[in-house]
């Protein structure tokens, strides 16, 4: 006696069983893999120009909490002026939450963010 089959778009049904021919994405898959390309962004610690710091202060405290050399001090410094904002560091969450709580303490205006 022979099996009759029968195709109906991706599906081949037989009188035995069903079987998929095309691979399908499950939500579990479809969350897990977000969840790990949104692990995999570092956060990053912005620092945002304000009308109160002087621009030698601002780069003496880079320097100061990030051990920047005053090269790399002042190019962040002219870019916060410049542009309104810098990425002055970046990594974990928690470290991130640390340099924001130290510019804070200092005076100046910082937030953190997940890198772009």
């Amino acid at each position: 006696m022979a099996l009759c089959n029968i195709v109906r778009g991706d599906v081949v049904m037989g009188a035995a069983n069903a079987t998929v021919s095309a691979a399908q994405a499950t939500p579990e898959a479809v969350e897990y893999t977000e969840i790990l390309e949104a692990e995999d962004r570092p956060w990053v610690t912005v620092v945002w120009d304000d009308p109160v710091n002087l621009m030698h202060y601002v780069t003496y405290i880079f320097q100061k909490l990030f051990g920047y050399s005053k090269a790399k001090a002042t190019e962040l410094m002219l870019k916060v002026h410049n542009e309104g904002k810098a990425v002055v560091s970046s990594g974990s969450r928690d470290k991130m939450e640390h340099d924001v709580q130290r510019l804070h303490a200092a005076g100046l205006w910082a937030t953190m963010q997940r890198d772009d």
